[in-house]
């Protein structure tokens, strides 16, 4: 049967570049937030998410308007709980599927950036956890999407620290260093070949 391995890490840690590097050996990758984004612009879903607001959260395309979204749910818990107990039930099927697709393989990479909040893991034969410190996640989030600071650690917040990911995980790669990073995932991708 094939094996599930979690890859997992909080924004800005790198989880994304290791994905991709993971893929590009071949290996079937699942990126859920992709994934899940895709699931949203779906009509039916796109009506539910709509009806947990007030106001419009559409743009003028009829597609969603996810910086709006994520103002209202970032500071917002119980929104932002209503809005996973949406869209997650049907990424978990969607997901269940693909990996019927990729049966062939001894395991495939599911990257989620939330598995531990969402209980993920518990469905998951091994978990890769990516971090970085702080600091650099900041600069790498910043960068890359274009948020400010606080914006930034508003979403850490929102996540279980790395201290609490690291002791529920089986492997953890700290990723300063792209080099050293892919020579880990190298190492790590030998003993899951074994599993």
């Amino acid at each position: 049967m094939t094996k599930i391995i979690g890859l997992t890490g909080g924004i800005g840690s790198g989880k994304s570049t290791v994905a991709n590097y993971i893929a590009s050996k071949g290996i079937p990758v699942y990126i859920a937030d992709e994934e899940a984004k895709k699931i949203m612009e779906r009509d039916d879903v796109k009506q539910k998410i709509q009806n947990l607001f007030t106001v419009s959260i559409l743009n003028s395309d009829n597609t969603l308007d996810r910086k709006k979204i994520a103002e209202f749910v970032f500071n917002n818990p119980e929104k932002l709980k209503e809005l996973n107990a949406i869209v997650h039930p049907e990424v978990q099927l969607h997901f269940k599927n693909w990996v019927k697709e990729h049966e062939s393989f001894p395991y495939i990479i599911k990257e989620v950036a939330i598995l531990f909040e969402t209980g993920g893991n518990k469905q998951c034969d091994k978990v890769i956890l990516i971090t970085a410190p702080e600091e650099l996640r900041i600069e790498r989030a910043m960068k890359r999407d274009n948020l400010t600071k606080k914006d930034i650690l508003a979403r850490i917040n929102n996540q279980l620290p790395d201290s609490k990911k690291k002791e529920l995980s089986d492997f953890v790669v700290e990723n300063t260093d792209l080099n050293n990073t892919f020579l880990k995932i190298d190492e790590i991708l030998k003993i899951l070949a074994k599993i």
